[in-house]
């Protein structure tokens, strides 16, 4: 679609639904690979250098316009193939949670499964929540003793399927593959513009989880 059809059919909005449309399909992309690629290590390079450059060069960007000439990508921990976990799903009571998340209203979403085997490693076990309204997704957000200090005060986020953010689904034996390495930062974490969830009170690990994206500059 080129420009001139872009403004006869309705201008800026048009425009900026195309790039989301553009972000989200090259969010997918990279998790298709991430999931596919037999390498952990070798994917999450590719997440992290995939990332940066969405971060910098793409209109739909977190970062504020100003900004992304200098921006050089999200921070991370290296890869840690200790914090890659084999986890048990077990089915828990439905709670529903509803956040507030400014102009887009309210979200609704409930748990439909706890996790088995982080307890030793990180001192906390973590809910799974699915995302209610058309569609729907799991959303896997959590906290832990590096949030605020070493990483964003709100918490990160391990699976958003809505968004694309998708590592792979429960094996028939009701494992699921966690790899803490792709834990990232959501939007609100850079810019005032956004309104994010936030992890639950029962998803705050009291471990230290150093993979994944952190911030540049310890507080600690």
């Amino acid at each position: 679609m080129n420009e001139d059809m872009i403004s006869d059919m309705g201008g800026s909005d048009l425009n900026e639904t195309i790039q989301l449309w553009e972000w989200r399909e090259k969010i997918a992309n990279l998790y298709y690979e991430i999931r596919s690629s037999p390498d952990a290590a070798a994917a999450w390079r590719l997440w992290c250098d995939t990332r940066s450059t969405m971060f910098r060069d793409h209109p739909q960007s977190p970062i504020e316009p100003a900004d992304r000439t200098t921006f050089e990508g999200p921070t991370t921990f290296p890869y840690d193939p200790s914090l890659r976990l084999t986890v048990r799903l077990a089915p828990v009571k439905l709670e529903q949670i509803t956040v507030a998340t400014g102009v887009d209203g309210d979200l609704s979403m409930h748990t439909f499964a706890r996790t088995i085997g982080l307890e030793a490693r990180l001192g906390g076990e973590l809910s799974l929540y699915w995302i209610k309204g058309y569609g729907g997704g799991v959303f896997l957000p959590f906290a832990d003793a590096t949030s605020g200090t070493e990483t964003y005060g709100g918490g990160r986020y391990l699976l958003d399927t809505i968004k694309g953010a998708d590592l792979g689904v429960v094996g028939p034996d009701s494992t699921l593959v966690l790899d803490f390495n792709f834990s990232y930062f959501p939007s609100c974490a850079y810019s005032p513009r956004y309104v994010c969830p936030l992890a639950p009170s029962d998803n705050r690990l009291k471990g230290a989880v150093r993979a994944g994206e952190r911030l540049p500059i310890s507080k600690r």
